[in-house]
């Protein structure tokens, strides 16, 4: 293999090694960001079944006065 085969092989090893890393670091922050959506996920979901307790309560409570009343 000549020189100049040696050194394209080369180059070319070093742009997988940079593409690696770029997907390893984008990997990553995927990750990250996926973990902070089922966080948020999970805040919803509690926000959203607070909200419907409280509504129903409501409810419950307009059924009672329309009953006394």
């Amino acid at each position: 293999m000549s020189a100049q085969h040696l050194t394209i092989l080369e180059q070319k090893i070093d742009q997988l090694l940079a593409y690696c890393e770029r997907l390893e670091q984008d990997n990553q922050r995927l990750r990250q960001q996926e973990q902070e959506l089922k966080q948020e996920r999970m805040q919803l979901i509690q926000l959203n079944d607070q909200t419907r307790q409280k509504v129903e309560a409501m409810i419950q409570r307009l059924k009672a006065l329309e009953q006394s009343a």
